[in-house]
């Protein structure tokens, strides 16, 4: 097992680290029995890191909030839309982190990072509020994330969120990026719903274990709670489902273009890498990216490192393509020099 002290980590992400022991610190609610007060205590420590780690939003990107109904109730979406995009818009949905049983799209994090997104790629952003275990175990956000797919598609045209059917996409990180390999895999087996891209970072792909990455980073780096969220989020023993572990599933082929994004010291790493080998032997126009001295989560630390920017950079090249569109800047992301 490696340690955070033996690798040379960039100053940002030390600086990161720091910072989340000392707010930790007074925020007491994180390590409370109470899942609600975690949860809030949660997104304030996300919002203060945020505040001061990445950088703002486009001030052009307007962001909107509105409702669908969902499978079980009401279902939030989160709208990210830059200035002069064409009508009906290319579109992607984004599912948020937060290990299958926190994350809110209301965090600050979501907010630049998604902005950001949206105008360095020329695409429409939503976020789905999927519901979240343990109150809601598998299958319910992928449920939910195939519904607001079908929804934005139902609501295509001049309508309300005004998405080009044809360019329509998905994107998750961590737990997010789990479900959406998931919904993909529904998808794809009930064929009436096509999507041009998959994008999946740090993405939680296999329930287990997998790799040597996933004993070399389990404590210190983020997830060492992992193993205990996996029957939070299946509601019990593991369920025989490979749909919910996309790494298991006997069948890989015909998924749209993928972007895979992986940490090099992430427990998640080798499981991310494994699904794009898999990708490409079945035949799936695939990429991975190894983001080189990055840990979990740090890709989002635009604001003090110029390889978060780069990590941030090569999703949008990658998605200016699967989409067919141009930046909206003068000039691509590109990674500044400290």
């Amino acid at each position: 097992m490696t340690s955070v002290e033996e690798l040379r980590l960039d100053p940002g992400i030390l600086a990161w680290a720091a910072r989340i022991e000392q707010h930790a610190e007074q925020l007491p609610a994180l390590r409370s029995s109470d899942l609600a007060l975690r949860r809030q205590a949660a997104r304030r420590l996300s919002d203060l890191l945020a505040e001061e780690f990445t950088e703002p939003a486009p001030p052009s990107v307007e962001i909107t909030t509105s409702w669908i109904d969902g499978p079980a109730g009401p279902l939030e979406l989160r709208r990210y839309r830059p200035e002069g995009l064409p009508s009906p818009a290319p579109t992607q949905l984004a599912l948020h982190g937060g290990g299958f049983t926190s994350g809110t799209v209301h965090e600050l994090l979501n907010d630049r990072l998604l902005a950001a997104r949206a105008f360095a790629a020329g695409i429409q952003v939503v976020a789905l509020g999927y519901r979240l275990a343990p109150e809601h175990p598998y299958p319910a956000a992928v449920d939910d994330t195939i519904h607001a797919l079908r929804v934005l598609t139902s609501e295509a045209g001049p309508s309300r969120f005004d998405v080009d059917p044809g360019r329509l996409g998905i994107a998750g990180n961590s737990a997010g990026g789990g479900i959406a390999a998931s919904a993909v895999l529904h998808l794809r087996d009930s064929g009436d719903l096509p999507l041009v891209h998959q994008a999946l970072e740090v993405p939680a792909v296999s329930l287990t274990p997998r790799g040597d990455s996933a004993t070399r980073y389990a404590r210190g780096f983020g997830l060492d709670d992992a193993e205990a969220l996996v029957p939070l989020y299946l509601g019990g023993p593991r369920a025989a489902d490979a749909y919910a572990s996309p790494l298991e599933a006997d069948d890989l082929s015909d998924l749209p273009p993928t972007l895979i994004q992986v940490a090099e010291h992430d427990p998640l790493r080798d499981a991310g890498l494994a699904y794009g080998r898999r990708l490409v032997e079945a035949g799936i126009p695939s990429v991975t990216w190894i983001g080189r001295g990055h840990v979990h989560a740090s890709g989002g630390l635009t604001a003090v490192m110029a390889s978060a920017r780069e990590w941030q950079a090569v999703q949008a090249t990658a998605l200016r393509e699967a989409y067919g569109t141009n930046p909206l800047a003068p000039e691509p992301i590109q990674p500044r020099r400290r």
